[in-house]
């Protein structure tokens, strides 16, 4: 089931300007038409994890506890990244903010943190790889454990259509701080992407993903092309072992 792509030791991509070529393996340097480039969100298209930032936005400007709430907040980021995460017990913590206010009053909230805290951190660079694929004709995927209300402006942010997100419940208009269907979340990144490929008729023949996180390893073993984006110590060690390339955002 899982496929394995090789590349040089060596090769590594990189840009030498914001718009310049990738430096990719032999034979893989043009036109990837109809194929899927799918890109993690956190730390891969935005130097930061848009998820911790909205907890800091609104511990920032009052809207929770200050204290109790940034404590927590860090306490489950470094969870994230030591691959201990329990995602049922954070999405508790995390959409529960959701449920204690309006859709109108939220997403005034999401249009000043895009401001404030997103537009900051999307580069040149990640918005050249983006449009390098969409220029050769790949469809265009975002996939992120991070819940929907906070990654679909971003989403738009980069101009793409498609995004696998968790989906927070909603009822009666209002959020309920619960989550809808499966995580999309290490092995739930697969099951959400397998879902989304089945009703979009489409398939990973030619398929790209970009990561920072060895979290997403079970999806970067499954696509055609794994590429590592600033990776993680732990991802870090293992596309060495596989000799996937690396590219550098930030």
């Amino acid at each position: 089931m899982y496929r394995q792509y090789k590349t040089p030791a060596n090769c590594v991509l990189s840009f030498l300007t914001a718009t310049s070529p990738l430096c990719l393996a032999p034979g893989l340097h043009e036109g990837f038409a109809l194929s899927l480039a799918i890109f993690d969100l956190d730390n891969t298209l935005i130097n930061g994890d848009s998820d911790y930032e909205w907890g800091q936005f609104l511990i920032e400007n009052h809207i929770v506890d200050g204290e109790e709430y940034e404590r927590e907040n860090a306490r489950y980021f470094e969870r994230y990244q030591a691959g201990t995460l329990d995602i049922l017990a954070f999405l508790a913590f995390t959409l529960k903010p959701l449920a204690q206010h309006d859709r109108e009053q939220l997403n005034k909230w999401h249009t000043v943190f895009m401001r404030q805290k997103i537009l900051p951190m999307i580069g040149d660079k990640a918005r050249a790889l983006v449009e390098k694929h969409r220029h050769a004709g790949d469809t265009l995927v975002i996939i992120t454990a991070t819940n929907r209300f906070v990654t679909a402006p971003i989403a738009r942010e980069f101009g793409i259509d498609h995004l696998i997100a968790t989906d927070p419940e909603i009822k009666s208009g209002r959020y309920t701080g619960k989550v809808t269907g499966t995580p999309c979340f290490k092995e739930g990144k697969v099951e959400r992407l397998q879902d989304w490929l089945e009703a979009n008729q489409h398939n990973l023949d030619g398929s790209w993903f970009y990561s920072d996180s060895h979290n997403d390893l079970p999806l970067l073993n499954l696509v055609e092309h794994p590429v590592t984006v600033n990776p993680d110590p732990q991802l870090k060690a293992e596309a060495e072992r596989l000799h996937w390339p690396t590219v550098q955002l930030y």
